[in-house]
């Protein structure tokens, strides 16, 4: 099945230089339709008014981190089957692990560029 490039996609980052390099990137692999969070707290209240085909989110940021943005959102009924990427600038192996098992759909180290977006993507959408 194809990918929609209509799809909705909501980053999550406190960093506003992060959230522009992740939307042109999108925006290179032909999506258009990108949502911004400057938090966890503040993408949820997103993810709970509106429907979202992909969170990419990073790890690091205050009140609200991505990791406890995923585990709110997989205990959620309507947001449990959002796919997630999770963006960080570590690449510890326990946050890893932490990550998988709070249900991540992938995983993205700091820096990255748009053909490794993609393929992360593609591993979790499907071809585009």
């Amino acid at each position: 099945m194809a990918v929609d490039m209509e799809m909705t996609i909501l980053i999550v980052d406190d960093y506003k230089t992060m959230l522009r390099i992740i939307r042109n990137l999108l925006k290179q692999l032909g999506f258009n339709n990108v949502d911004e969070a400057a938090d966890g707290a503040a993408a949820l209240q997103k993810l709970r008014g509106k429907d979202y085909h992909l969170v990419i989110s990073d790890w690091n940021m205050e009140p609200m981190t991505g990791y406890q943005l995923l585990k709110e959102m997989r205990s959620d009924d309507k947001l449990q089957e959002t796919p997630f990427i999770m963006i960080t600038a570590e690449s510890k192996t326990e946050n890893v692990i932490a990550a998988k098992k709070a249900g991540v759909n992938n995983y993205i180290v700091k820096p990255f560029n748009a053909a490794t977006l993609k393929t992360k993507m593609t591993s979790v959408i499907g071809d585009f």
